[in-house]
């Protein structure tokens, strides 16, 4: 819980309520079981149902015409099945408020004299919706559990167009539900030897359909559930079992990588981590995820997009699960098996302990330095952990625009060597000369507090200064020059950032806290330095303060490092601090460091960082 004072924003202890519990602790050692073997609506892969639980609404539309902006529908005709089975049935003619083309009642059979007693669109799209039982807005289910209404058509662009337009029309909102087109399917499924073309009554012939399409709406639904079954029959062997995978059903995912999908069958549907094996069960990728089976299946589908993946699955034949108790966990646990294993297939840091910072040196007169080791007693005037050195050496650059520190690199006396000269910079008036005696230590040191104060994450001044000079630039047209002032200003802001939100969890010894979790319990997290030491999650029924002893006492012991991000890889706290400031997280116990756990309000995060575009 935060509460804000006069300074700074405090994470303050809070005792929780009383709740269940149950717990797993985190340590070194990886938990494993082998196995062998965008729309805004919800998205498929969310799903995860047998196609034996999925209602399919097989619809069929008669027009007026080629368009829903220039043509209206005189029939619709629909079948609802599931699992193989024909649960319901739909047809009403509608009454087009227009005459239908001779051509049109040639095609159908349907006449104008047929239609003018029939219910107007905006009577039958409401039944229509029910009986598919969809409503306006999203999905519709008929109870826990069920399975979402997938609607089928042949050609469904055609038909779900119409159906749309009406509904819009009538300033009711589609409700968007999956779509599947059998015409697109069969062009996946069915070759060129096997049909000439992909048109419903050539299928309906192949599949030998128990009805003969001829035009009319419930009898073309008919005939198009037959060529459903039959299309799902011949995907079956291709990996196509579940609701989620008949969203890329119909993309060009190669038959021997879409047959592996059986690898996420039997995986936990819980958070953890999952481990591609070779042929001889060597590591070749290592990911987290929310639900194991769900995301490993998402591998199988044209969604995985990326080519060295593909090389990848093409490779694996199997996947070893490793289930955890929350998802921090599972993040924690990538991030270190990544570096333990150094997985071909995974792009991270080679070297996540060696990101560079940014400090004044040791010296009688400092200089600004890079560095990649970083002692923890001088984290206190230091900023970073940047991403890279090039990003650092532009935040080092900045401060050297805005304040008259030295920038060269020969350690300089207390007293001026003789015949010392000094550079260029101290003409220019950029540099105090402290080298031949033009400062002495106490007028160096006031003319780089601006720099000291920066590296303390307190950058408004530096801010500012910057922001005037970019301005300037700006003003004379030197729109290059302006631009690397700027480049220069979002990296120091974005060390300053990382500093202040980071230093605090790096040297606070230990702190517990907890937020709900999705069951109901709680998630327990215990860190200590910067590193994650344990994680259980407190279910519904118990005190938690049980399971809170029972992980500070079998949690990882993290002795206090030498170095900055000595005890964890940056990304592994950075990691830490996204997880303590979910809304709902609650401080049990804080054994603070020499910084407090606390966000300045008015530090570094006030300060809006320049758009680099």
């Amino acid at each position: 819980m935060w509460e804000v004072g006069p300074s700074v924003a405090v994470m303050t202890p809070t005792l929780l309520d009383t709740a269940p519990g149950g717990r797993l602790v985190l340590d070194d050692a990886t938990r494993s079981a082998d196995g062998s073997g965008r729309p805004v609506q919800l998205g498929l892969d969310e799903i995860g149902t047998p196609l034996s639980e999925v209602t399919f609404v097989v619809v069929d539309l008669e027009t007026t015409g080629g368009g829903p902006g220039s043509s209206v529908i005189t029939e619709i005709g629909a079948v609802k099945v599931r699992g193989g089975e024909v649960v319901g049935e739909f047809q009403t003619l509608v009454n087009p408020a227009t005459a239908i083309p001779p051509m049109v009642t040639v095609l159908t059979g349907i006449t104008n004299a047929m239609v003018v007693t029939a219910p107007p669109i905006t009577e039958v799209i409401p039944s229509f919706l029910e009986f598919a039982g969809l409503t306006a807005g999203g999905w519709s289910t008929t109870g826990q559990g069920a399975a979402a209404t997938v609607l089928v058509a042949h050609n469904a662009g055609f038909d779900v167009g119409f159906l749309k337009h009406a509904t819009e029309r009538m300033d009711l909102v589609w409700p968007s539900p999956a779509v599947l087109d059998t015409v697109a399917l069969a062009r996946r499924l069915i070759t060129r030897d096997e049909a000439p073309n992909h048109k419903l009554a050539t299928l309906a012939g192949l599949f030998q359909t128990s009805v003969a399409p001829d035009h009319r709406a419930l009898t073309d639904a008919r005939a198009t559930v037959d060529v459903l079954h039959g299309l799902l029959a011949r995907a079956a062997p291709l990996g196509v079992t579940h609701l989620e995978d008949l969203r890329t059903a119909t993309d060009p995912v190669p038959p021997r990588r879409r047959r592996k999908a059986t690898m996420a069958d039997g995986l936990p549907e819980g958070p953890g981590v999952y481990q591609f094996l070779g042929p001889s069960q060597e590591v070749l990728y290592v990911g987290t995820a929310v639900d194991l089976r769900r995301r490993v299946r998402q591998y199988f589908t044209a969604a995985e997009k990326r080519r060295r993946i593909g090389e990848m699955l093409d490779i694996a034949v199997t996947v070893r699960p490793v289930p955890c108790a929350t998802t921090l966990e599972a993040q924690v646990r990538e991030l270190r098996l990544i570096a333990e294993l150094d997985p071909p297939y995974n792009r991270r840091s080679r070297r996540p302990q060696r990101r560079p910072w940014l400090r004044l040196t040791d010296e009688p007169f400092p200089r600004l330095s890079v560095v990649r080791r970083l002692p923890a007693a001088d984290m206190g005037e230091a900023i970073g952990p940047f991403s890279s050195r090039s990003a650092a050496t532009a935040a080092m650059e900045a401060l050297h625009e805005i304040s008259p520190v030295r920038r060269c690199s020969p350690r300089l006396p207390v007293v001026p060597r003789a015949g010392a000269s000094a550079c260029a910079l101290a003409e220019m008036q950029r540099c105090g000369a402290p080298c031949i005696g033009g400062q002495d230590r106490a007028a160096y040191a006031e003319s780089v507090s601006v720099t000291r104060r920066a590296l303390r994450a307190q950058v408004d001044h530096a801010v500012e200064a910057l922001r005037h000079k970019i301005g300037e630039l700006a003003a004379e047209q030197r729109y290059e020059e302006a631009a690397t002032q700027r480049d220069r200003l979002v990296a120091l802001l974005q060390g300053a950032r990382r500093t202040e939100r980071l230093r605090p969890i790096l040297t606070t010894t230990e702190l517990v806290a907890a937020r709900r979790h999705d069951s109901g319990g709680w998630e327990i997290v215990l860190v200590r330095h910067g590193r994650l030491a344990g994680t259980a999650v407190a279910a519904r029924g118990e005190d938690p303060m049980a399971v809170v002893q029972a992980v500070l006492a079998s949690g990882e012991v993290v002795p206090a490092p030498e170095t900055a991000c000595g005890a964890a890889p940056v990304e592994e706290t950075e990691l830490v601090a996204t997880w303590l400031e979910q809304p709902g997280v609650r401080l049990v116990s804080l054994a603070e460091g020499p910084v407090p756990l606390a966000c300045p309000v008015r530090g570094a995060a006030r300060h809006r960082v320049p758009t680099t575009r």
